[in-house]
């Protein structure tokens, strides 16, 4: 199909405005990074490196830093299993409520995450009686970084069909061959896009973070929220904020780049 000028001007336009209103803020950020006012004041008075340097010397954001590192791995660990344990029951099983079970799995996404976090909170504090710790903070980023597995594999796994799985049936293979010779060699990258994607959608969760993090947890997105209007520490919260942005766009990228190679694979 092919756009008249003027379609293509308006839709320039319309996607340059969204870009803008995206990344604009973005790039003020970035810039009052390197602001010398201790305060969140625009356009700079000065550029400096000195937030940057005591950014990385600050113990409560290296703190932060590390508890975020290790809540999104082991989150993502935990959603690897799971979301590809659910992904080959749901594709390759039938049985009774598989399509309400599919819904079950990929609903935690799609709810505000101020809901996901009052539920969970009263889920831990009065029905099970567990301590919020970090070790809540883990289960509930589960809850929705499974969802960003479950949709690579499945899709994966519906693009793949049964026939090399048939295959080695009919040759001997059991189930526990077939999977590791046959299945998962064809599902590593499809594993790698949505672990990568559950990495980043764990690692700067605070919505859900705040409502399931026990006293003395503090994620790097909590610790921006807490030090944002305290004096002195905007500049070094700008810092922590564009590595933030960074450390979230890294992931994401290498995911779409995979799931981009293999669509041309296929």
């Amino acid at each position: 199909m092919k756009l008249s000028k003027t379609s293509r001007t308006v839709l320039g336009t319309i996607t340059g405005i969204i870009l803008a209103t995206i990344y604009l803020p973005l790039i003020v950020v970035l810039i009052n990074s390197f602001s010398t006012s201790k305060s969140l004041t625009w356009p700079p008075p000065g550029l400096t490196f000195a937030w940057w340097g005591k950014a990385f010397q600050s113990a409560g954001a290296l703190d932060a830093i590390l508890t975020s590192v290790q809540v999104a791995v082991v989150a993502t660990i935990v959603s690897l299993v799971l979301g590809t344990l659910i992904s080959l029951a749901l594709q390759r099983y039938k049985f009774f409520g598989r399509d309400a079970v599919s819904l079950l799995v990929i609903l935690p996404i799609a709810l505000p995450g101020i809901i996901t976090g009052i539920a969970l909170n009263n889920a831990f504090r009065t029905i099970l009686g567990i301590q919020l710790s970090i070790y809540t903070v883990i289960i509930a980023h589960v809850t929705f970084c499974i969802v960003t597995v479950f949709n690579n594999v499945i899709a994966r796994l519906r693009r793949m069909g049964t026939s090399l799985e048939e295959a080695s049936a009919d040759l001997g293979g059991g189930l526990w061959t077939t999977f590791r010779l046959v299945t998962f060699p064809q599902l590593r990258s499809a594993m790698l896009a949505g672990g990568l994607l559950a990495f980043a959608l764990s690692f700067d969760e605070i919505i859900v973070t705040t409502f399931t993090a026990g006293t003395g947890v503090n994620t790097l997105p909590i610790w921006i929220l807490n030090n944002l209007f305290r004096p002195n520490q905007a500049p070094i919260v700008n810092v922590i904020a564009v590595v933030l942005v960074l450390v979230s766009i890294i992931p994401i990228y290498v995911a779409q780049r995979i799931a981009g190679s293999d669509v041309v694979q296929k």
